[in-house]
C-alpha cells in the first residue's frame, strides 16, 4: 500500500508564489510517473504537471512557464513549484502516483486572490 500526503498550499496575493510538497510512503515500487492534478469548484480534475521516472517532464499549457515539478527519489517526494499564480489556479491540487497502480492524495487547497 502507498499513501501520499500532500502539503504547502495556503492563500496567496496574484502573482505570488507557492511551493507544494506530496510525500510518499509504503511499498513503492515500478513508479512509471508523478503527477500533479487540481480541481476546481465545480470543474473536473485536471492534469496540471508530470514527471517520468526517467525525468521527463510535462505541463498544461496554461501553467507552461510559471509552474515546475521536480522529484527527489531518495526522498520520495515531488514537488510542484508555483509562481507567478493567478487567480484561475485556484483549486485543489492532488498527487497522483502511477505504478502498478495508481495511488491519489488527499489533496492541498491553493487560493489565489486577485
Amino acid at each position: 500500500q502507498v499513501h501520499l500526503v500532500e502539503s504547502g498550499g495556503g492563500l496567496v496575493q496574484a502573482g505570488g508564489s507557492l511551493r507544494l510538497s506530496c510525500a510518499a510512503s509504503g511499498t513503492i515500487i515500478n513508479i512509471r510517473g508523478m503527477s500533479w492534478y487540481r480541481q476546481a469548484p465545480g470543474r473536473q480534475r485536471e492534469w496540471v504537471a508530470g514527471i517520468t521516472s526517467g525525468g521527463t517532464t510535462n505541463y498544461v499549457d496554461s501553467v507552461k512557464g510559471r509552474f515546475t515539478i521536480s522529484k527527489d527519489n531518495a526522498k520520495n517526494m515531488v514537488y510542484l513549484q508555483m509562481n507567478d499564480l493567478k487567480p484561475e489556479d485556484t483549486a485543489v491540487y492532488y498527487c497522483r502516483l502511477s505504478g502498478l497502480r495508481d495511488y491519489w492524495g488527499q489533496g492541498t487547497q491553493v487560493t489565489v486572490s486577485s
